[in-house]
């Protein structure tokens, strides 16, 4: 691995950003007293988000009790906290708190923030947090462990992400919520919002109770103080709830429970800790709440899961600055693009292609059917998103008036970038670039989101081969956050800018890649559903080898993955990837017969949240399941699940090594990205080859690590 595999490895050993906590006095209206007002601030722009860490926490405990003393003295009658511009905090040091080293320090830790949030609650006044901007983590538990809360209309995020990132919410949070907005809604905000990275906005934080009011922020603090005023005088009263009766508690702690079975299959253990701490949250007193989320936080900060949750986090963030993008200034501007095709991929790229870059955006396709039928859905996808609120009508408007369709290649010849589209089949590809080369400027970037298919082959007959790079989406387009930046063996450094400055402006995360089959993640997802296929082709039962991977935590078995997908295109991509790389991507008569009668590979879904299982019906397409151990149809034993799962880390190994040795990526932590981003993979395990590494695969099968001990794992 290289130095720069993460900028986390290199910010373990940083001194702590320290958030201040600042204190004014101020008057409150109609002579209502004085009240406390707590600022955190670390004391950087915005672009670097407050913080907690030992000194930070060891501040305000000072500042607190403080304030205290003088409530006590009656010279204050309320304590309120809000954060700097944008932030009321986001949350725990996360670096600090992977560099602790010891079970008793991630004690201390979590002691130390019950320790400072507790007065807030004892404080002797009525404590307020005005949520003046983002609140995640231990940021929101300020605000929770305080009396009132308001919050801004422009705040960013509220929410627990906590066990997204291998902890529990540690400093109050597993045990105030669930009384404050009831156990239902407490397992959306702990467990449901952070597995979907989805936090609450400040409307929806209101709604469910989270907070108490909500004020416009070019006025918020002002009416926040205002506000403060009107509780104390008792003019405001805001609602608290009664507890949920045990049955209903102990109900949802059930079912909840087995949907965590369902889905992730104790592939990872934060889920159900913070599942334990509130059921327990109902009877237990507060000290005894607090006594048990600091055990929890200290026994999952030492963990391997919350390393490589930390590391994985610290990917995602550093994937905003792509590895070897070329100077920004080299991209070309864009002022209109053209897409070859109208297909379903072609309709989605041009419907957020308007909505990011406001450009206009033409379809091409062969006949009008084909052209009306793309832009059919992106007039009705804009219709959905304006009837759920989820964009405004006037650009609704604006993106449907500057979407149109042609079946005139010609139409594409002001364009400054094309990209295309069409069936993955090489000759159509190349005869389509033929064509544009024909019309367009010379200046003009054609690019091709081709999903495994040479870039290098793609452009090898153009008189301008340069201009060509892969840009490929991933399926849905709106929702998936990576792309590949395809550089092919005579791409130039302006095409690749240009890639790397649309991306960017789409809002995607862009990963560099060398051109070679199948990228990155279908190099390695097919994989793993032609190694699955080929042990049902080999005897083993489709229900035991589509539930094989669960310890991976994919977020899907393996054959609703081959449903998502589409068999054809997997089957495709799979053939595509045996002719380029060989044998290593096996061959399926069965899924070859899938393909051919169309048959469904899943059952429905059988409960909100729960995967679709496989449909044992189609086993009689592979033969007849054997028993595990027996000599199978290839000759070789039948593998039972945890046969499977050995065969599938085996290969992926294998192939990460080739991949490496063939410098697809600038390093481990490129696949990572990719894998998390484009995959789905586990974010828990912090991607593929943490996850390699922890489990001795990269060792027995290449003879070392991929990454150096201690990055993404508890050393």
């Amino acid at each position: 691995m290289t130095e720069n595999t993460t900028e986390a490895t290199r910010d373990q050993g940083r001194a702590e950003r320290v958030t201040h906590t600042l204190v004014r006095d101020v008057a409150l209206p109609d002579g209502g007293g004085t009240l406390a007002l707590v600022t955190l601030d670390n004391g950087l722009d915005h672009t670097k988000p407050s913080t907690l860490g030992p000194e930070g926490l060891a501040e305000l405990t000072a500042a607190l009790t403080s304030l205290q003393r003088r409530a006590a003295a009656g010279e204050i009658v309320a304590v309120a906290v809000t954060g700097k511009p944008y932030f009321l905090a986001a949350g725990a040091d996360l670096l600090g708190v992977s560099a602790v080293t010891s079970h008793e320090q991630a004690l201390e830790l979590g002691r130390a923030g019950h320790d400072a949030y507790e007065l807030l609650h004892t404080m002797g006044v009525p404590t307020f947090a005005f949520v003046n901007g983002l609140a995640l983590g231990g940021g929101l538990e300020v605000a929770l462990n305080c009396d009132y809360r308001t919050v801004a209309s422009d705040a960013a995020a509220l929410g627990l992400p906590e066990t997204g990132l291998g902890l529990v919410p540690g400093w109050g949070g597993a045990y105030l919520v669930p009384r404050l907005v009831g156990i239902e809604k407490a397992v959306d905000v702990v467990l449901s919002r952070p597995a979907a990275n989805k936090p609450f906005k400040p409307a929806e934080a209101l709604e469910i109770g989270l907070v108490d009011a909500l004020f416009e922020a070019a006025d918020f603090l002002e009416r926040s103080i205002d506000w403060a005023a009107r509780v104390l005088r008792g003019e405001v009263t805001p609602a608290r709830r009664e507890l949920d009766p045990q049955p209903v508690w102990d109900a949802v702690v059930q079912g909840t429970r087995q949907r965590l079975d369902a889905t992730i299959a104790a592939s990872r253990p934060a889920p159900y800790r913070a599942l334990d701490l509130l059921a327990g949250a109902r009877n237990a007193s507060r000290a005894e709440a607090f006594a048990a989320e600091d055990q929890a936080l200290a026994d999952l900060i030492m963990s391997d899961e919350m390393r490589a949750s930390v590391y994985a986090f610290q990917l995602t963030s550093a994937g905003k600055k792509p590895k070897g993008a070329p100077d920004k200034s080299l991209a070309k501007p864009v002022t209109r693009v053209g897409i070859v095709g109208a297909g379903l991929m072609a309709a989605q790229i041009a419907l957020l292609v308007s909505q990011r870059l406001g450009v206009p955006v033409v379809m091409r396709d062969l006949d009008t059917e084909r052209v009306e039928k793309g832009l059919g859905y992106v007039r009705s996808t804009v219709e959905k998103l304006v009837g759920r609120g989820r964009m405004k009508p006037e650009v609704g408007m604006r993106i449907v008036a500057s979407v149109s369709g042609t079946t005139e290649i010609d139409d594409l010849a002001s364009c400054d970038v094309v990209v295309e589209a069409v069936t993955e089949v090489m000759s159509l590809k190349k005869k389509v670039f033929a064509e544009l080369e024909g019309i367009v400027s010379e200046d003009t970037v054609l690019a091709t989101n081709t999903s495994a298919l040479s870039v290098t082959e793609m452009a090898s007959d153009l008189r301008h081969p340069e201009r060509v790079v892969g840009i490929h989406f991933f399926n849905p387009v709106a929702q998936m956050p990576l792309v590949e930046v395809v550089r092919a063996e005579r791409t130039s450094d302006e095409a690749l800018a240009t890639a790397f400055a649309i991306t960017k402006k789409l809002r995607k995360t862009a990963v560099l890649v060398a051109d070679r089959p199948g990228f990155v993640v279908n190099r390695l997802l097919v994989l793993v559903m032609g190694k699955v296929v080929e042990a049902v082709e080999n005897g083993t039962s489709v229900e035991v080898a589509d539930t094989a991977l669960a310890p991976l935590g994919f977020p899907m078995p393996t054959f609703e993955l081959f449903d998502l997908v589409g068999p054809a295109v997997g089957l495709h991509v799979l053939t595509s990837l045996r002719e380029d790389l060989g044998d290593r991507f096996p061959r399926s008569a069965g899924l070859e017969k899938i393909v051919a009668d169309g048959t469904r590979v899943v059952l429905d879904r059988p409960g909100r949240g729960l995967p679709q299982p496989v449909d044992p019906a189609i086993q009689s397409v592979f033969g007849e399941a054997l028993p595990a151990g027996t000599e199978g149809r290839a000759g070789t034993p039948v593998l039972d699940a945890a046969g499977v799962l050995d065969s599938v880390l085996t290969a992926l190994t294998v192939e990460v090594g080739h991949m490496l040795d063939e410098n697809v990526v600038a390093d481990p932590s490129q696949i990572d990205l990719c894998m998390i981003l484009g995959a789905g993979w586990g974010f828990h395990t912090g991607g593929i080859t943490p996850y390699l590494d922890r489990t001795g695969y990269s060792e027995r099968v290449l003879g070392r690590r991929l990454l150096p001990d201690g990055v993404a794992n508890a050393a």
